[in-house]
């Protein structure tokens, strides 16, 4: 699934057989990431992260910014779950007031929480540079 904006959310289905997170059902799983591609987080659908990757750009950034960019995409990685979950259940045959009365994520509330991350973040407000 890929959701355009500040980060690319999608289903992670990948986890070797055998691994410490075999109490995780892998299709519960999603992943976030950054514009740039320099941090990546994995959690779960309640957005509790089981790995984070970060290239060296991301490890250049004060502490206090990087945790914060690492909490947004847990977030939102427990979005993308969210979505795709309400998309099972109701693909399923589950009832329909059933599942909104679950609150389960849907694209548009990603979509806004992505704009507003874009407006409020890393987003540069402009490209002049103070003399």
């Amino acid at each position: 699934m890929s959701i355009h904006g500040h980060t690319h959310s999608d289903s992670t289905r990948q986890h070797a057989e055998g691994s410490a997170d075999d109490d995780i059902d892998p299709y519960a799983l999603s992943t976030a990431r950054s514009r740039s591609g320099a941090i990546a987080v994995t959690t779960t659908s309640q957005g509790l992260p089981v790995s984070i990757r970060l290239d060296n750009s991301a490890l250049a950034k004060d502490p206090s910014v990087l945790a914060g960019e690492i909490l947004r995409l847990c977030r939102q990685s427990a979005m993308a779950a969210g979505i795709r979950l309400r998309e099972q259940l109701i693909a399923s045959g589950a009832a329909r007031d059933v599942v909104d009365a679950m609150k389960l994520s849907r694209p548009d509330d990603l979509a806004r929480a992505e704009q507003l991350d874009d407006h409020d973040g890393g987003a540069p407000t402009s490209w002049l540079r103070p003399v």
